[in-house]
């Protein structure tokens, strides 16, 4: 038995009497490079400028309110499409909306841009552009929105100037502005839909929803350092069956959201200097909800990207001063160099996945009858894309959150003296150039 094990171990990052091995993309790090603080502090007073972004707010206007930033957020990428060789497109979707927080229906506009790649792959980047203030039924007073969301806005105006000027690899990228986010996710419901109708082959959408603030109200936290990633770990769209296969495989903790934070972990750590992901297990924060959410209850791997802490003396706050302390979501609440590292996290990780090659497919564990201390994985290559240079299988112990170890292996079949009921694994494809696909979590074999 044992002449038939592979013991080609390859360990991202690698340690060697304390040394750390990590390998970065020249292309993608010179794309992290190009991020410009005064190009997104620019962005943000122009929004500002806007008065107020209120969902409720005017769409005639050509100076303020929603309408006129949506123009706005049109011409700006606009412009960016020009110098893309045609690979940047742009469109405006208009949708319908109506709940109970208001009265009659309201008509909104999702700016929505295409980075076209060469295969049937999306990569998913959304924020919101509507804001409010104490009320957000008030459609008329200031509402300035700089962080909340302000800073998603202009991190991804950012991301869609440098990617529109270089090959973005196989993946196409969705760069999505959604309005009706303060009202109760109006404009990511109706993009959700819209992916799903025409069945976008969308492996990851990265929602960015507050994450230029620093500082944390009443506990006086302050931390540029760390961002934190929630991603749901019961998928909202299990099916019976998934639900059958996620109990007999004990995969409560490997929902394909989770294995998508786990690997903006690791790209943005890896770029990224001073900063740590932090992986939130749970949706969304408690009791709340972001963009993320409806596309992940139509099935796609979605998870919030958001500042480690929150300012509640800024959020849904109207502009005023109170014993010394300031209210409201003005542009100085932004820690600046903080939001430019939670931007080359989403490009960084973006930009990786899609140059990366496809997924493994069928990655299952032997489960023959017979008791073993060796474990046995095998998988398919890609059907579409590019052939991958190798794979990666990833071992994990069970309660440890992220990867622990990464095998590098030509084969499509790899045994292990490992114990299957003590460790996770996974696997996922990587090219010549080191760019890693999504993992796909081990089943096993039925």
């Amino acid at each position: 038995m044992m002449k038939h094990l592979f013991f080609l171990f390859l360990w991202i990052p690698t340690l060697v009497l304390g040394q750390v091995i990590d390998y970065r993309d020249i292309h993608i790090s010179r794309a992290v490079n190009e991020i410009s603080v005064a190009n997104m502090q620019q962005t943000v007073d122009d929004l500002v400028g806007f008065h107020t972004r209120n969902n409720l707010s005017t769409k005639t206007d050509s100076q303020k309110g929603i309408g006129a930033a949506a123009t706005y957020l049109y011409n700006r990428l606009s412009e960016y499409a020009k110098t893309s060789d045609g690979r940047l497109t742009v469109e405006r979707v208009s949708y319908k909306a109506s709940s109970a927080r208001i009265e009659g229906e309201v008509e909104l506009e999702n700016i929505v841009a295409t980075l076209r790649g060469t295969d049937s792959r999306m990569i998913g980047l959304s924020a919101h552009y509507d804001s409010r203030g104490g009320n957000g039924n008030d459609g008329t007073s200031f509402a300035p929105g700089a962080n909340d969301d302000g800073s998603g806005v202009a991190a991804l105006l950012e991301i869609a100037r440098i990617m529109s000027k270089q090959q973005t690899g196989g993946a196409s990228v969705k760069l999505m502005f959604l309005s009706g986010e303060e009202h109760g996710l109006w404009g990511a419901t109706h993009q959700a839909k819209v992916a799903a109708t025409a069945q976008w082959n969308l492996i990851a959408l990265l929602n960015n929803d507050m994450i230029g603030n620093a500082e944390g109200s009443e506990t006086a936290t302050h931390d540029n350092t760390m961002v934190r990633v929630f991603s749901e770990g019961i998928p909202a769209a299990e099916t019976d069956t998934q639900r059958q296969q996620r109990i007999a495989n004990s995969a409560e903790n490997d929902s394909p959201s989770r294995q998508l934070a786990r690997y903006i972990k690791e790209i943005g750590e890896r770029y990224v200097e001073n900063m740590t992901v932090q992986l939130i297990y749970r949706n969304d924060r408690f009791g709340r909800g972001g963009d993320h959410t409806p596309f992940a209850r139509e099935g796609f791997p979605a998870v919030r990207i958001t500042e480690i802490n929150e300012n509640y003396d800024r959020t849904h706050q109207d502009i005023f001063e109170r014993d010394g302390i300031r209210y409201g979501d003005m542009p100085p609440g932004i820690d600046w160099e903080y939001l430019r590292k939670n931007t080359a996290v989403n490009l960084s990780t973006t930009a990786n996945l899609a140059l990366s090659p496809f997924a493994p497919e069928a990655v299952v564990i032997d489960n023959a009858q017979r008791l073993t201390n060796i474990i046995e994985l095998s998988w398919q290559t890609p059907q579409q894309g590019k052939t991958p240079k190798g794979y990666y299988v990833l071992i994990r112990q069970t309660d440890v959150s992220t990867w622990q170890r990464k095998i590098f292996i030509t084969n499509t079949h790899i045994a292990l003296p490992l114990s299957k009921d003590n460790y996770f694994f996974a696997v996922q494809s990587v090219d010549e150039e080191g760019h890693e696909s999504l993992p796909v979590f081990a089943v096993a074999k039925r």
